[in-house]
């Protein structure tokens, strides 16, 4: 079986990358030892990588957000999923294994968090994170109700949109591009740590 193209766009080499993308491609490289395709695909136009990645941060890492790095990873795995983004959910699903060290929980939250071992505060919060996803225009006051009554406050309902609405737009930009998944994230964080 031949190996696809990581994208359908041009991949710049790194020697002529900007200086401020290229370091970071190489943070992530030394982090992760291997460089994940999405830095590579979208280095193809600086000014959105840039835009991108800073977006991507201020969501995923923002300072006192109260939801979980891993219950943000399962927005983006259940959300990527209805989407059909394959990338993401792969990309994803292995962070989802690392912070969660659950192996099997991103495959099940990639195919029907109803049936994951997860609480029901996480089952609203991914119910909510779909209807978001899927239709929009139906969201309506009883979902931030429900929302509440298991502990989730504005702001949570906030990073939860963010989470989603950015992964939405992540997702159709890795479909459009038609970017290839590493192989590094097929097996990571498959087998528990000992």
């Amino acid at each position: 079986m031949s190996q696809l193209p990581i994208s359908r766009y041009p991949v710049p080499d790194l020697d002529s990358l900007p200086e401020d993308i290229l370091s970071r491609i190489l943070a992530v490289q030394e982090k992760a030892r291997f460089i994940p395709n999405v830095f590579l695909t979208l280095a193809h136009r600086p000014e959105e990588f840039r835009a991108f990645f800073a977006y991507h941060d201020a969501i995923m890492d923002r300072e006192g957000s109260t939801l979980s790095p891993t219950e943000k990873e399962m927005i983006v795995v259940a959300t990527s999923a209805a989407n059909g983004c394959q990338y993401c959910v792969v990309a994803h699903g292995a962070l989802l294994r690392a912070y969660s060290k659950a192996p099997q929980l991103a495959d099940q939250i990639a195919i029907n968090y109803l049936h994951a071992p997860i609480n029901e505060k996480q089952k609203a919060m991914l119910a909510f994170a779909l209807k978001l996803s899927r239709t929009p225009e139906l969201v309506a006051q009883s979902d931030y109700d429900q929302l509440k009554t298991h502990g989730f406050d504005d702001e949570d309902i906030l990073d939860i949109a963010g989470v989603t609405a950015f992964f939405g737009l992540s997702n159709r930009m890795a479909i459009v591009t038609n970017m290839q998944a590493n192989s590094e994230f097929y097996t990571m964080a498959r087998e528990p740590r000992s």
